[in-house]
């Protein structure tokens, strides 16, 4: 993902607020498993399935 332009980047859907999210550096790693925009959602998540 080395010299791509923001508007370039790879997107995702969020399963919880169903808003588009970017890809970022820190999920480089696992872009693949990433599955929620952020730490807010993936607690909602979490909790709405217990």
């Amino acid at each position: 993902m080395k010299n791509v332009k923001k508007e370039h980047l790879q997107s995702k859907i969020c399963l919880v607020c169903l808003k588009p999210f970017s890809w970022r550096k820190k999920w480089a790693k696992n872009w693949g498993d990433v599955k929620y925009c952020s730490d807010r959602c993936r607690r909602e998540k979490q909790s709405k399935s217990d």
